[in-house]
């Protein structure tokens, strides 16, 4: 008896536990700019749907050889984004993105426009669809990877749309001899690169234009708030020091991290609490963070 009384109130427990968690949605966010259909991962959190209070928003970017549901499936712990978006009140989305496509308008093809899609398309659907604080005091952006260029960025190119940007293992430049890796990592990863940029030996200017280290310049004038953090191990380390160094010297305030670790989920699993915890106290100091 003792036993199923056990058995019942655990299940109650976990019961309980369950419906007072985070929303998780998948969205059909379609773009009409590269004609094709997409998604994006919603967390809502638990009070979303007892009041009709507005919320911030972050836009959480996958990495190169990812997918929109990647923070929510490869994550050692399967309930990282619930729990953040419960413990902050924050909506999380999780969008859509070209395979090391850096996040930006390619000059090549047409279906790989997603510094448009991202800025523009999804923003617009997520605000359409969602009560958010439509505002840059309100919207905040970080991104693993390829993703946390991405972040860095659609935020240094667009100043109106977001007051702070993140980047976990970021890869801050997109001139791949900057980069530690093998020559059969390199040879595998060149086309999809040369898909959306170009040779580098054809087209060297492009990845320098749109490399997030070359960017200081434009990340100081738009005042915005950056937390920057890589492994020690990871073989995007020294363009993170490289960009943290150009950020010094032009006095740009930023957070700068190195933690154990490489390039792997058990990383950002780690970090990204962090970055929440950063942006948090941004949007405090901005009036919007939802009681």
């Amino acid at each position: 008896m003792k036993s199923i009384r056990f058995s019942l109130l655990a299940g109650l427990l976990i019961l309980s536990a369950v419906s007072l968690a985070a929303k998780v949605d998948s969205l059909d966010v379609p773009s009409a700019v590269m004609q094709k259909n997409l998604k994006a991962v919603v967390v809502t959190p638990n009070s979303y749907s007892k009041g009709k209070t507005t919320y911030p928003v972050l836009y959480l970017l996958h990495g190169g050889s990812g997918r929109f549901s990647d923070w929510i499936s490869k994550t050692p712990d399967k309930m990282l984004l619930q729990n953040l978006s419960d413990q902050y009140n924050l909506i999380i989305v999780t969008p859509e993105g070209e395979p090391l496509g850096g996040y930006i308008d390619s000059k090549f093809q047409k279906d790989s426009q997603f510094e448009t899609y991202i800025t523009k398309e999804v923003i617009e659907k997520i605000d359409n669809t969602y009560r958010t604080i439509r505002d840059r005091k309100g919207r905040v952006i970080t991104g693993l990877s390829m993703g946390g260029h991405g972040a860095l960025y659609l935020s240094a190119r667009h100043p109106d749309l977001y007051c702070a940007a993140g980047s976990m293992s970021g890869a801050v430049d997109l001139d791949r001899k900057n980069w530690k890796i093998a020559p059969d990592f390199e040879k595998q990863i060149a086309a999809p690169f040369e898909r959306i940029l170009g040779s580098v030996g054809a087209t060297p200017d492009l990845y320098a234009a749109n490399s997030v280290v070359n960017m200081v310049d434009k990340l100081k004038t738009n005042d915005l708030k950056i937390i920057i953090d890589c492994g020690v191990d990871d073989f995007l380390i020294e363009p993170n020091r490289e960009l943290h160094r150009r950020l010094v010297y032009n006095k740009t305030p930023h957070d700068y991290t190195e933690r154990p670790g490489g390039h792997t989920w058990d990383y950002w699993e780690n970090s990204l609490p962090y970055h929440v915890l950063f942006f948090n106290k941004i949007l405090k100091a901005n009036g919007v963070v939802t009681p």
